[in-house]
């Protein structure tokens, strides 16, 4: 079969990697022998960490000749990676089909829109497999699946991924190899990237996942039991699942850390005053991991660096600044909590 679309494909995606620069890496100035460090996705073309993903996974349906031209592409998620997804789509003139819990960000819904991308609603997190896996079957089309392909689809030995890049620009700090790096999980393939990095560099750093509630993620970690499951849907968008995701490697996490919704959303807003922008509610999360490792540090003396990742901006979810919305969905004590992360910064 002729490869000219295949070629033509392939080649708009490089050319779009090749005009996008890559990511800065923000300094969190603070007191004392550890510094912060995040990695600002939310500069990406389509705004998120997920965009890496997103072009790792169209090459890869593409090169095993799974997506073709005028192929119907479906993808299960909770928001940023349709998003980013739908912009590849729309770069190679594809049919996109998001299948997102109704839960999903108005601002989230509205960004696949604007890519072309059509959305399919469904009522919890669990239910988006099935329908994917139906959706594909009636339309002809690939489910690309990013629960089971993330960890395989990116190159973790290098190549310009986001692991590679982070130790890059860390080259000149006072700590340039990272005590910690601490990311969340959705799929698993950020932590799997760093963590099978790091071991092929032979680092010493270790991964951390930060972990919402309603995750399988953390019991996961504890027990190694891939059939545990659960009714409920993590309320902190993007990561935390109902069950244990293929990508999820957990033998190159170090430590999970659990951390609570209402304390992901107070962090969301300090680190947003503390950068001066908005940022969204996984970072949040990433942000307690940061900080309960800081305090683990400087109590037993060590100075070091830790690296965490601005996964996608809070402009994104708009409801999550305003404080009834958040009592609402997630309780009081906003307040509370707000001064509780405001004192662990210090």
């Amino acid at each position: 079969m002729p490869r000219t679309w295949l070629d033509g494909a392939v080649s708009r995606i490089e050319a779009d990697f090749a005009r996008s620069a890559d990511t800065h890496l923000v300094a969190l100035p603070m007191p004392g022998n550890i510094d912060l460090f995040f990695k600002d996705e939310t500069t990406h073309p389509s705004g998120s960490l997920k965009h890496r993903l997103a072009r790792s996974l169209f090459l890869y349906a593409l090169c095993n000749g799974w997506v073709r031209a005028g192929t119907t592409v479906i993808e299960a998620s909770s928001g940023s990676t349709a998003i980013s997804e739908a912009y590849f789509a729309r770069l190679l003139g594809l049919p996109f089909v998001a299948v997102v819990p109704r839960t999903t960000s108005a601002e989230k819904r509205a960004q696949i829109e604007f890519y072309g991308g059509r959305l399919h609603l469904v009522d919890s997190a669990d239910a988006v497999y099935e329908a994917s896996h139906r959706l594909a079957a009636a339309t002809g089309g690939h489910f690309m699946d990013q629960f089971t392909y993330a960890e395989r689809a990116t190159d973790w030995r290098g190549n310009n991924n986001i692991a590679e890049s982070v130790f890059n620009q860390m080259a000149l700090e006072r700590h340039p190899v990272p005590a910690w790096i601490v990311v969340g999980a959705g799929t698993g393939g950020t932590s799997a990237t760093f963590g099978r990095f790091v071991r092929y560099r032979r680092h010493p750093t270790r991964i951390a996942v930060a972990d919402p509630e309603n995750s399988m993620f953390t019991p996961y970690h504890a027990s190694g039991d891939r059939a545990l499951v659960t009714a409920h849907s993590s309320r902190i968008e993007g990561i935390g699942r109902p069950r244990v995701e293929p990508s999820f490697i957990r033998e190159v996490v170090d430590e999970m850390i659990p951390v609570p919704d209402l304390e992901s959303i107070a962090a969301m807003r300090v680190l947003s005053a503390l950068l001066g922008r908005r940022i969204g509610p996984s970072t949040g999360t990433n942000f307690i991991g940061v900080l309960a490792l800081r305090r683990r540090m400087a109590e037993a003396g060590q100075a070091g660096s830790i690296v965490s990742l601005i996964c996608d901006s809070g402009e994104r979810y708009a409801d999550l600044f305003d404080d009834g919305c958040v009592a609402e969905r997630f309780g009081p004590g906003l307040a509370e909590k707000v001064e509780s992360v405001r004192q662990a910064v210090l």
